[in-house]
Parts: structure tokens; sequence; C-alpha cells
């Protein structure tokens, strides 16, 4: 049949897509790795727990938007779109603005930082959280992946807007939201930059960010400061 052979090869196309991966650098074993990092899942979106003190200490524009924030021994981290990431409204009042983050092309992005005081640990529950213990090197890798992503247009970190009722701050983001790269997918590149083998095309989903992450290490007990 005619549409036997395209058929075939559409097949083949989304199961290559489906199980491609993409390799990240061993994780070292807990004796080398002193930074504790945290990924956190809502069910459909993953932040990033990182030590405000790591972020600190590495220095750079990164540093320079910590250093703004509230008070907080935990750094939030997460990345969307610059208007539906941000408002908090019922998802139902919002699906039409959800139809144009993810159809539209060229949205514009945001970076938040959330500062947290309470130990991912005792905030989270284990079946929302997973841990990753990072050398300087592979932290200092991840760090710059994030911070890729701010604009730095103006020569330095720029605050575009504060959600009302936390100390979390949304700075103006350098890449655009769109179906082809969501929040997961965002966050998927920034372990990935720190050694965790991820599948791209799968990583549309919380979920298998998350199991990325336990399959880098699981989520062991990081030592408290």
């Amino acid at each position: 049949m005619r549409w036997a052979l395209p058929l075939a090869v559409l097949i083949g196309v989304v199961a290559a897509l489906l199980t491609w991966t993409r390799p990240g650098a061993p994780i070292p074993t807990t004796a080398d790795a002193p930074v504790a990092v945290y990924l956190l899942d809502n069910g459909f979106h993953t932040d990033l727990a990182v030590p405000r003190a790591a972020l600190e200490q590495r220095g750079g524009p990164l540093a320079q938007a910590i250093a703004i924030l509230p008070p907080g021994d935990w750094i939030l981290i997460g990345w969307g779109d610059a208007t539906f990431y941000v408002d908090q409204s019922p998802i139902s009042d919002r699906l039409p603005d959800g139809a144009r983050a993810f159809f539209r092309p060229g949205n514009p992005s945001v970076l938040m930082l959330d500062p947290e005081a309470q130990d991912p640990r005792d905030r989270y529950p284990a079946h929302r959280r997973a841990g990753l213990r990072l050398t300087p090197a592979a932290f200092d890798r991840m760090a710059g992946r994030i911070e890729t992503s701010l604009d730095l247009s103006h020569g330095a970190p720029r605050i575009v807007t504060a959600r009302p009722g936390d100390d979390a701050r949304f700075f103006a983001g350098r890449e655009s939201f769109s179906i082809l790269h969501l929040c997961n997918h965002w966050t998927a590149g920034v372990l990935n930059a720190g050694g965790v083998t991820i599948r791209p095309a799968r990583s549309v989903f919380s979920g298998e960010v998350m199991q990325s992450v336990r399959a880098a290490e699981l989520d062991r007990a990081a030592p408290r400061a």
C-alpha cells in the first residue's frame, strides 16, 4: 500500500525521539559530592532547590540576582512563560493563556528565584523530591546553565515581577517558551549540564525528569549544615 512506507517511517521517527538519550557526565560518589541539590515535583512542573551559599560563593550574574532576594538558605529555581508561569489564578481561568503559551512561538520567559528557610527534606515529601550530590565542577556547570537563561542585555539580572504573597522574584529570561521548550525541558537541560542523563523528548513530563535524577542517584540524605 502507498501509505505503508510513510507510516513506517513516521513510527520510526517517533520511536527514535522517545528513546533519544542525552548522556550526562558520571555522577560522583557521595564522598566526592559536597553540594546537595534537590529536584521538586508538584505533579506537572519541576523546580530545583539549591543551597544559597553555593550560588553566592560561585559569583557572577546569578549570584547578583540572589543577593537582592529576601533571606533564605535555599533557593528554589524554576523557569517558564513570563505570564502563565507567574499567574496563580485557578487553572480553569487560564486555559486560553495556556494555549497561547504552548502554541505561539517566541513567548518571553522568566527565571524564578524563590528563597526558602526550610530544608527541602523537611518541607517536601520523599515522593515529591529527588536528590543529587554534585562535585564543585558539576555544580558549576549546572549553575552556569541556569545563568545562561538570564537576560543580561541591560548589564545585570532584571526583575520583571514579584508574586504577591511570597518572596519569589521573576527575572527576565533570554530563552523563549513554547511547546517545543517547556519548563520541564528546561529543568532537564539544567540537570544534564550537571551530569544527569536525560531523554529530551520525554522530559515534557515532570515524572520523567524525576526518574532521570533517581536513575543517576537515589534520594540520599545529604549532610545538614
